[in-house]
């Protein structure tokens, strides 16, 4: 494991950190269950995670490691994502089949986000390709450190059980299940802090 520095990104990176987050979320189970079709998935899932997380940066909230191969949108307090253009993508893109299950995976991931002033990581992803030199720990520090200083709870879903045990070591819980249909389980972690 490398030594991994975390910057805020600008919004001249905005292309690169949408790119590996996309790349990152290609096997993701969650992710692959809504956009079965490689096609469709690498045809807009840059537009699902703009509409999600984008308002990272416009917050100073979108972070990168040093060679932008890891990446993490995070939503302050108060910021949630964009949700008329996510809804009219979801509607375009996903197979009409599935469109209710996916809406209702929403509403399920939309209760169990904390009541009280929260940040919220929306994505965060690590090229494939260099996955495992602890740059998804890296990108998690950089925010918590502020969370902890700030006295606010942080919130994420797991959409890949693979990466539960990652956030539980910087001190998430899993609150519960999140599961429709045929969907693969995705499990909404909280964190109350350290401070």
């Amino acid at each position: 494991m490398s030594a991994t520095g975390v910057r805020s990104a600008t919004a001249a990176e905005r292309d690169r950190v949408v790119s590996t987050i996309s790349l990152a979320f290609v096997r993701d189970p969650v992710t692959r269950w809504v956009w079965p079709d490689a096609h469709t998935y690498l045809s807009h899932y840059t537009e699902f995670a703009n509409a999600f997380g984008g308002k990272a940066f416009e917050h100073d909230s979108a972070y990168h490691v040093d060679d932008l191969s890891g990446a993490a949108l995070w939503l302050p307090p108060g910021v949630a994502a964009d949700e008329a253009p996510l809804v009219s993508l979801l509607y375009a893109t996903v197979e009409p089949a599935r469109q209710e299950a996916v809406f209702s995976l929403l509403q399920q991931m939309g209760s169990f986000h904390p009541h009280e002033s929260h940040w919220y990581l929306a994505l965060i992803g690590v090229d494939p390709a260099k996955q495992g030199r602890g740059h998804g720990g890296a990108l998690l520090r950089h925010v918590l450190e502020r969370v902890d200083r700030e006295g606010h709870v942080a919130y994420l879903e797991s959409t890949n059980p693979a990466n539960v045990s990652l956030y539980q070591r910087h001190g998430f819980a899993v609150v519960g299940t999140i599961q429709v249909d045929d969907a693969p389980p995705m499990f909404p972690m909280i964190r109350r802090g350290f401070a």
